[in-house]
This record gives C-alpha cells, sequence and structure tokens, in this order.
C-alpha cells in the first residue's frame, strides 16, 4: 500500500506558505519577502520531488508498469500515457523545467519561473493526490 502521508503534508506546508506570500503587505521589508518567497520555492521543491516519486511508485505498484524510469519527466510521460494526469503533460513538464531551474538559484528570474508555476501546481498537485489516493477511479 503506498503512504500518502508525506506528500499530503508537503503539499499542505506549500499551500499554506503560498498563501503566506500571497497576502504580504507590500510595504513589508524586502528582506521579509524574500524569505518568505525562498520559502514558497524551498516547499515547491520538496513537493515535486516528493509528488514525482510517489507517483513512480503508484505506477510500479498499482499499476504494475515492470519497466519505471527513475526520473521526473520520464514519470510524468507514463503517468500522461496512463491517463492519471489531471491536466497536459506539458505543465508537468513545466513543472519540472521550474524545478531544476531552481536547483542553485533562489533569486533571479529561475525562482520567478517557479513561483509563477506554483499556483497551478498547487491545483494540479492536489487533483493528481486525490486520483491516486482514490485508487484512480476514472481510469
Amino acid at each position: 500500500m503506498i503512504d500518502y502521508g508525506k506528500l499530503e503534508q508537503a503539499l499542505t506546508h506549500l499551500q499554506a506558505q503560498y498563501r503566506n506570500l500571497q497576502t504580504l503587505a507590500p510595504d513589508q521589508p524586502r528582506l521579509i519577502q524574500e524569505a518568505v518567497a525562498e520559502s514558497v520555492i524551498q516547499r515547491f521543491e520538496t513537493t515535486y520531488d516528493t509528488l514525482w516519486k510517489v507517483l513512480r511508485r503508484y505506477l510500479v505498484e498499482a499499476l504494475g508498469l515492470p519497466e519505471v524510469p527513475g526520473s521526473p519527466k520520464p514519470v510524468f510521460r507514463l503517468a500522461h500515457e496512463n491517463g492519471l494526469l489531471p491536466s497536459d503533460v506539458g505543465r508537468w513538464i513545466a513543472y519540472a523545467n521550474a524545478r531544476i531551474g531552481t536547483a542553485h538559484d533562489y533569486s533571479g528570474n529561475k525562482a520567478k519561473e517557479a513561483l509563477a508555476v506554483t499556483g497551478d501546481f498547487i491545483d494540479d498537485a492536489t487533483a493528481l493526490l486525490q486520483r491516486l489516493a482514490s485508487g484512480h477511479e476514472s481510469h
């Protein structure tokens, strides 16, 4: 049985900190704004990393696929081929690219790109988690 607890927790923390960022008063000191943005990016990374690994495990254990790659983009493509993703696979590849971009850069354009996709990622990750946890009844 697949344990979704770590993914649920990561997603909850990401949602909370993303809300904090969205509701942060514009007159807050720049250091606070940057700290909250960096926290959102770190939580995005954690949630993303947890999600694709849970998805890989689902493909292996629940669907019985014999050869599932050990990296995110191929996992998302396989999930798409098996009707698991709640949105277009291109969006999931964009999330992967945003995650790759944040590996060593929490400021500048890469950080802005990650923050720009975080809202959609939260929605898609929530929908995907619900599908997986329900046994993917719509498949």
